[in-house]
């Protein structure tokens, strides 16, 4: 189950979130408290708008996205804002966007989570389980967005 490879920012695959009509957008604190109630707000609304069942692959990877947002991007910083864009598309399924404040990463530098020492790592996982979980994953804006496509 691995997801498809990043195409260019300008490719014809690319997730083009800024063109999807139906919706829903959420800003919050970069408060780890606020991650579940925000999760399980935006989860109502994608099991009703997108996905009947559980989706619980789209629930995992918004998860680890919004945790790695808050955490990383914000540095746990609650004057900070996360925000989070979903939307349904008939071609690509369940598309979400998380943006954060930070100052971003290179997403190729990551250390696979299933090598060497990196077993043993108390953390290290999230952007690996996301891209086991999605169809697709991009990461724009110097890593300080991440955009997720479920069929």
């Amino acid at each position: 189950m691995a997801n498809t490879p990043l195409p260019p920012e300008n490719s014809a695959s690319a997730i083009d979130a800024e063109k999807l009509t139906s919706r829903l957008s959420v800003t919050f604190l970069a408060d780890r408290e606020a991650i579940d109630p925000v999760v399980g707000s935006v989860m109502n609304v994608i099991r009703e708008m997108c996905v009947p069942g559980s989706g619980d692959d789209i629930e995992l990877a918004l998860t680890e996205a919004l945790a790695n947002a808050v955490v990383h991007g914000a540095k746990s910083d609650p004057s900070k804002l996360i925000e989070c864009d979903v939307a349904c598309d008939d071609q690509k399924g369940v598309i979400i966007v998380v943006r954060d404040p930070g100052t971003g990463f290179d997403p190729t530098k990551i250390a696979n989570p299933c090598e060497g020492e990196n077993l043993y790592s108390n953390h290290g996982r999230g952007i690996f389980l996301i891209n086991q979980l999605m169809d697709e994953v991009q990461f724009h804006k110097n890593g300080t967005e991440i955009r997720m496509a479920k069929k």
